[in-house]
């Protein structure tokens, strides 16, 4: 995709932008993104917020599952599963997400969040509803 249609796609999503979510690549295949460590969205410690990396992981999780919905159809978030391997205490985060299953009724997406040496910091596994 270039640069002005990652755009318009995260402009769907304005929590994500309000984040600073930025959008790498996007393809129904993986869908790449990152979130830079900011004082603002840590917790007591100066580590990047829990919230904040599951909030990265269900918008490019969210924007895979809609990148293979079919023509017409919603998605919508139905339930989340994370684990939390490290602290991000400084750097970007940058998030892969990839089909696990696309089906007629529900999409489930792996989202890996990595920190800025390449080590998985946070794994998560969303299932999207497909809405016609």
């Amino acid at each position: 995709m270039t640069p002005d249609e990652l755009t318009g796609l995260l402009e769907l999503m304005p929590f994500a932008a309000r984040l600073g979510i930025g959008l790498d690549a996007a393809a129904p295949g993986e869908v790449r993104g990152h979130l830079a460590w900011s004082i603002g969205l840590c917790t007591a410690g100066g580590i990047l917020h829990g919230g904040a990396l599951m909030a990265l992981a269900d918008s490019l999780g969210g924007l895979c599952a809609y990148l293979n919905l079919p023509h017409g159809a919603r998605t919508a978030t139905i339930s989340s599963s994370t684990v939390f391997t490290r602290g991000i205490r400084g750097g970007t985060v940058t998030a892969v997400a990839r089909p696990l299953h696309t089906g007629r009724t529900s999409i489930v997406v792996q989202t890996d969040l990595l920190d800025a040496s390449g080590r998985l910091a946070a794994q998560v596994t969303q299932t999207q509803a497909v809405l016609s």
